[in-house]
This record gives structure tokens, sequence and C-alpha cells, in this order.
């Protein structure tokens, strides 16, 4: 089976005596106070999706990443993963002490070993993960809303939070253990924060030609408000699955990371983290994690050219955009495809949202009857919630 990235699935999860130590030091040690997004990534650190992580970032890794895409040792990594204070919070914190991390309910989180402390330029860390300093860009706007001093160092989890989610949510160990039952050799993982509609469905079983299992993992961490909700994704999901999938050849899990919107190195950090759960290719399709125009169409797929393959050791499958022809009279792409755009069957996103809130299913050449079906009676629920 495929190493995870670095050669070693990280687990800093607590239990037992070393736990219950953890807990009584936590209430005597300086606290911080974490958010969502933070406790998300606290928890994917030590469960191993972030391998090799174990921890926040220091100074010399966060930059290294920053600046060459790169941890210290070489290691590819686009992401920057950090721990966000205001300067009168660090300036009571020693390095080399324990800082205890707190959960939004009020509990001990986690233990922090503070190991360097440090500030950063915005603009610059904006420009070169995002490609734009623009703060209409979602990820932007969250890097100028950080406190000035990020944290770096070790963690140890002390709480796991409920998860609302949890028969789906198979950790990278899970996931390898699941795959080496079935016999999988070689499994594709395709990323989505969307529900699945027929061009996804498309390419999902292009590559399952090609190697032994299907992994469909939407992510389902933070996202933008105007994204489908996840409980509605879900059952989308669970549907489509029970009517259009080899169940012998597809696991479905959530993946529950925060979206960052950073285009091209995100597609890098959701390859590499599907890695870590055991896959050996990686489906990258159109404007993968991308948000309004700040990416080209394709800049996801160029970016795999700036690493050596041996060095991620996972395979990406590039697709291009996939629509329904009429003349084809079926699923098809620009390299498979003569006809003119206008026998296309292809809606924007925005198009099928217009379309699904007046109760209107979308054609049957765009998304599956049973989808469109879930994501009409699911967002006219919410609506009337929201009355």
């Amino acid at each position: 089976m495929i190493k995870p990235h670095g050669g070693k699935l990280i687990n800093r999860i607590l239990d037992g005596e070393a736990k219950e130590a953890a807990i009584e030091r936590g209430k005597s040690l300086p606290g911080i106070s974490i958010g969502q997004e933070t406790l998300t990534d606290l928890e994917n650190i030590a469960q191993g999706v972030f391998s090799p992580l174990e921890g926040f970032m220091n100074r010399k890794d966060f930059q290294s990443v920053v600046d060459r895409m790169r941890l210290t040792n070489d290691l590819p990594w686009t992401i920057p993963i950090t721990l966000d204070v205001s300067q009168e919070t660090a300036d009571l914190l020693r390095l080399g002490s324990e800082v205890a991390l707190i959960d939004p309910s009020g509990d001990l989180a986690a233990i922090l070993y503070l190991e360097d402390k440090y500030s950063f330029n915005r603009e610059d860390l904006a420009r070169q993960v995002f490609r734009t300093t623009d703060d209409k860009h979602p990820g932007v706007k969250k890097v100028y809303s950080m406190g000035d001093v990020l944290l770096g160092g070790k963690i140890d989890l002390v709480k796991e939070q409920p998860d609302p989610y949890a028969q789906y949510n198979l950790s990278p160990q899970e996931t390898r253990i699941l795959f080496k039952e079935k016999g999988w050799e070689t499994v594709v993982a395709f990323q989505t924060r969307n529900p699945v509609h027929r061009a996804h469905e498309y390419l999902q079983k292009c590559a399952l030609e090609v190697v032994d299992g299907l992994l469909l993992h939407p992510l389902v961490g933070e996202t933008k408000s105007d994204d489908v909700p996840t409980d509605i994704r879900i059952k989308c999901y669970e549907v489509i699955i029970k009517n259009y999938y080899h169940p012998q050849r597809t696991v479905f899990s959530v993946m529950p990371v925060n979206m960052r919107y950073a285009g091209p190195r995100e597609a890098i950090f959701h390859a590499l983290l599907r890695k870590n759960y055991g896959c050996t290719h990686f489906i990258v399709g159109r404007d993968h994690a991308g948000v309004g125009n700040y990416y080209g169409t394709y800049d996801a797929h160029y970016i795999f050219r700036e690493f050596e393959p041996q060095e991620l050791a996972i395979t990406p499958f590039f697709f291009e955009h996939a629509f329904y022809c009429k003349q084809c009279g079926g699923m098809a792409s620009n390299k498979t495809c003569p006809h003119s755009s206008s026998e296309h069957v292809f809606l924007s996103g925005t198009k099928v949202r217009e379309m699904l809130s007046r109760g209107e299913v979308p054609p049957k050449e765009f998304t599956r009857q049973e989808v469109a079906e879930v994501l009409i009676e699911g967002l006219r629920q919410k609506k009337e919630q929201a009355v």
C-alpha cells in the first residue's frame, strides 16, 4: 500500500492515563480559545490527515511553504497550517511552555507545546498562496482577519469533538484498513464540495475503469455560505451511490477539512491528503478548489508540473470539462467530442441553484433526477426553517 506523506501516519490523540494527566495539567496552563476552523485543523493534525505535520507550523516551515511550496526538509507541502493569536496574547506565552487550547464549548481540546511565535506578512501570504491580495477572495479575507502572531509547536489532542457525520468519517487509518480488506491496490479519490452531477459521475467512472476502487471523498469542513449545506449534500451522495455506483468498487467517506479556495496550491494539498488516506490516484478537474475568476481553468493541472512525480507519489488524473452532448448521445469532453458547444448541456452552479430554488428539476442530462429531488426538498425545508 502507498506510504503516507513523509512515510509515517501521524497520531497525536491522547488516551488512557496520558489523556487524564493532560486534562489535569490543562487546568493550570495558560489557555487560548480557538474557533471551529482552527479546531478542525487541530483534529486533522492529530488524526494523521495532515501527516507529516505533528502540530502548527513554526516560522521556518511556514515561510518555506509560502515561498517554496515545501517544508524545510524539502517535502512538498503547499498550504500553511497555522495558529494565529493577538500580539497581547502572544506576549503572555513563554517559549518551551505548554498552552491549553480551549474549544468553543469551553473544554480543553488539546495541549500545544509552544516552540515558536512569530509575525508574518499578510500581503505576501495572500499573494503567494492565493495569487491575489483582493479581500473579496474568501481565503484572502480570512488572512487579513488573522491575529498578528503565529504560534508553532506540536500538539496532543485531548478531546475529540462530536461528529454529526461520524458514520461516514473514516480516518486515514480506517480507510487504509478498509482498502486492504477489499484487496484494492490502486484507489482513486474524488474531491468535491458540491452534490455529484452527471459530469462528476462520468469522470469518476472513467477513472474507475483503470483502478481497483473509488473513494468518493467530499469535503465537509468550512465552505462558503452559498455552497449547498452539508446535510443536504450527504443525502445526495447517499442516493446517487445507492442507484448508480457499484457497491463492491465504491467507498463513500467524508473529509473534514476546511476549504481554502487556494486553487492550484489546494489541488496539490488535496492530493497529498488523499495519499495519507491510502489513495494512489487523485482526480483533478476543471478549476479545482477555485473561486470567482482568480485562477485559470486548468491552473490546478499545470501546478503538478512543478513537482517530480516520485516526490508527490500519488498519480493525478487530469480531466477536461465534461458535459452531455446531444449529438454524441452521452457524456463527453472536448477531447472526445467533435460537436459544437450548442449541442452541449452545461449549466452553471448559479443557474442550477436558481432552478432548484424555483422547484424546477434540472435536465436529466445534467443531473440525476433522484439527486435533484433531494436538493429541491432539502432547500425547500431550509427556506421554511429560515422564515
